[in-house]
């Protein structure tokens, strides 16, 4: 079994700014990671997202992204996670991958224990930036396994083309429905949009201040012990390059949650039947904590308390990407809150 002060979960965004800030704190974290290569979730993405199209990438601290020409028109899945693997060359940081963490369990000494498919961690602190993108949120809605057509979750979207000529139904309220309505518009037969609540555009600026209060929101849940809501939820839509997209191919006509799926589309309370072949679910994602399960830390509310970034039954563990931190627009920050808290950990006598 390795031995180490502390191990970082995950090589994101937010796994990567831990990992740095750490370094600054004197302390050499393991990173694990267990994507084939950098770039986290972004290796994923469609190849249809190219970089003028995305929510937002942020700076990793340390070492800017640069940009050059024509990147705007790359896909987010080839810009970022060549601008990670630079990150993590530049600033030295060596990751081990792929590695998958199964299990983390409490050890002797005082040691959190990082149980793997490449063999067992022990360490005095661990900060788990494990994220959402592995956990897809699919929302269940009668008559869904009667289907006779396409469903898909948007982690699976890879572009327009194989619409071609579909009837398709686009299920969510956020940046990724925004994302696939803006690229089927006159490749599909018929689009239809539908969520639960009735979305919200912003016609601000989406300013620093307005970020906190978003972030806010989503923090009072997490001290509750309440599980997350997405900081995007909390935000509402800014008239980005792909909502601008949608408005223009006039595909933003939002339709209220249908009540059941048929075997050839969706039924609504009222009788009204829309036919459909294809459903995409663009209904966001959870946080993949499956691998804490040991430690017990869920409340009776559902989630896992957190006080800013330090979980509040297990001191051991920091928690960033969840909850607030779990955008682009928190995860620098909770990086740096995860570091000095695991800095005060190690110098504490009596946690020692």
């Amino acid at each position: 079994m390795e031995q180490s002060e502390a191990v970082v979960i995950g090589a994101g965004q937010a796994g990567l700014s831990s990992a740095y800030f750490l370094r600054r704190y004197g302390i050499e974290p393991v990173v694990l990671d267990a994507g084939q290569g950098a770039g986290g979730a972004w290796r994923h993405r469609s190849p249809t997202l190219t970089m003028e199209k995305v929510h937002g990438v942020f700076d990793l601290p340390g070492l800017p992204q640069r940009e050059a020409d024509g990147d705007g028109e790359r896909p987010a899945a080839e810009v970022v996670p060549a601008y990670y693997a630079a990150y993590e060359s530049g600033t030295g940081l060596h990751v081990v991958r792929p590695v998958r963490v199964t299990a983390v369990r409490d050890g002797a000494a005082g040691r959190l224990v990082i149980e793997t498919d490449a063999g067992e961690w022990a360490a005095r602190a661990v900060i788990n930036a494990t994220g959402t993108w592995t956990r897809p949120y699919w929302p269940y809605y009668p008559g869904a396994a009667g289907f006779a057509g396409r469903q898909l979750h948007y982690a699976g979207y890879r572009g327009p083309e194989e619409f071609a000529g579909r009837g398709v139904v686009v299920v969510g309220g956020g940046a990724s429905a925004m994302h696939v309505l803006s690229e089927l518009a006159g490749v599909a037969a018929a689009t239809a949009w539908v969520t639960r609540r009735p979305p919200v555009f912003r016609d601000d600026d989406f300013g620093l201040d307005a970020r906190r209060e978003a972030v806010a929101l989503v923090d009072s849940r997490v001290r509750a012990g309440l599980p997350p809501q997405s900081v995007v939820s909390a935000t509402g839509l800014t008239y980005s390059t792909v909502v601008r997209e949608s408005m223009e191919k006039g595909v933003l006509n939002r339709l209220p949650m249908f009540e059941r799926i048929v075997e050839d589309g969706v039924l609504w309370a009222d009788g009204t039947h829309l036919a459909a072949d294809t459903i995409v679910w663009a209904t966001g994602f959870r946080a993949a904590l499956d691998h804490l399960a040991p430690l017990r830390l869920r409340e009776p509310g559902g989630g896992i308390r957190v006080d800013g970034t330090q979980v509040v039954k297990e001191p051991r563990l920091q928690l960033v990407g969840y909850g607030p931190t779990a955008s682009t627009i928190g995860a620098n920050r909770a990086g740096r809150t995860a570091a000095r808290n695991v800095r005060a950990l190690l110098s504490d006598p009596v946690a020692a």
